[in-house]
C-alpha cells in the first residue's frame, strides 16, 4: 500500500466507547497443602518438565511419587503449601525438603516453588515464598538453600535475592536437558 493510500484509524468519540474495564483482582489463599492437592500439584509440576529448564527432571512425576514426597515432608513436619483461587483451584505450590539425608543437616533444606503458568507475574511467588520462610523458621529450620539452573530461571534468581538469599557458588554442566548442558546457581538464607 503506497503510503498516501494509508487512512489512520478512525476511533469513536470518547462518550461512545465502551469504558475500560478494570482489571480483574488476582486473588488467593494460601494453605497448608494436602494429600487431595498432590493431582494439582502434580500437574503444575509436569508442565515445567514438559517445557523448561528449571527442573531437571525429564520424565514426568506420577501421582504415586508427588503422594510418597508429600508424606514424606509432612512426616518431617516441614511445610508444603498451596496457594489456591477462590474456586479452590491450585494455582502454585511450594515446600521445602532435607538438603541431605545425613543426621547433621536436619535443619537445612531445599526449597521449590512452582506455578501455574496463568498465575506467574501476579505476586503468588513473593506471597508463597514469605509464608514458607516463615513456616520454615518456625519449624526450626536454619538454612534455606535454593539450587536454580543458570540459564532460563532468572525470575525465580531474582525472588531468591529479594529475599536475601545470598549466592554461594555456581556449577557448571551438571544438567544435560533439551540436548544442551545446563549448571546450577545455589543461594542461600540463614533464617535468624
Amino acid at each position: 500500500m503506497l503510503e498516501e493510500e494509508y487512512q489512520p484509524r478512525r476511533q469513536l468519540p470518547v462518550h461512545l466507547r465502551p469504558p475500560v474495564q478494570p482489571e480483574p483482582v488476582f486473588e488467593f489463599t494460601i494453605r497448608d497443602a494436602t494429600l487431595a492437592d498432590m493431582p494439582y500439584v502434580r500437574e503444575i509440576y509436569n508442565h515445567y518438565v514438559a517445557n523448561t529448564v528449571v527442573t531437571f527432571d525429564e520424565d514426568a512425576m506420577t501421582l504415586k511419587e508427588w503422594r510418597t514426597k508429600f508424606s514424606w515432608v509432612s512426616k518431617l513436619n516441614m511445610p508444603f503449601l498451596v496457594a489456591v483461587s477462590p474456586t479452590s483451584t491450585v494455582l502454585g505450590f511450594a515446600y521445602v525438603s532435607p538438603w541431605k539425608q545425613k543426621a547433621a543437616y536436619r535443619r537445612t533444606v531445599e526449597d521449590s516453588i512452582y506455578l501455574g503458568p496463568a498465575a506467574t507475574g501476579k505476586g503468588l511467588g513473593k506471597a508463597l515464598m514469605k509464608e514458607l520462610l516463615a513456616r520454615s523458621k518456625a519449624a526450626g529450620i536454619k538454612e534455606v538453600l535454593a539450587v536454580i539452573v543458570d540459564k532460563g530461571a532468572e525470575g525465580s534468581i531474582r525472588l531468591h535475592e529479594s529475599f536475601g538469599f545470598v549466592e554461594v557458588g555456581r556449577l557448571g554442566k551438571v544438567g544435560f536437558k533439551f540436548n544442551r548442558w545446563l549448571g546450577t546457581v545455589l543461594l542461600q538464607k540463614h533464617l535468624k
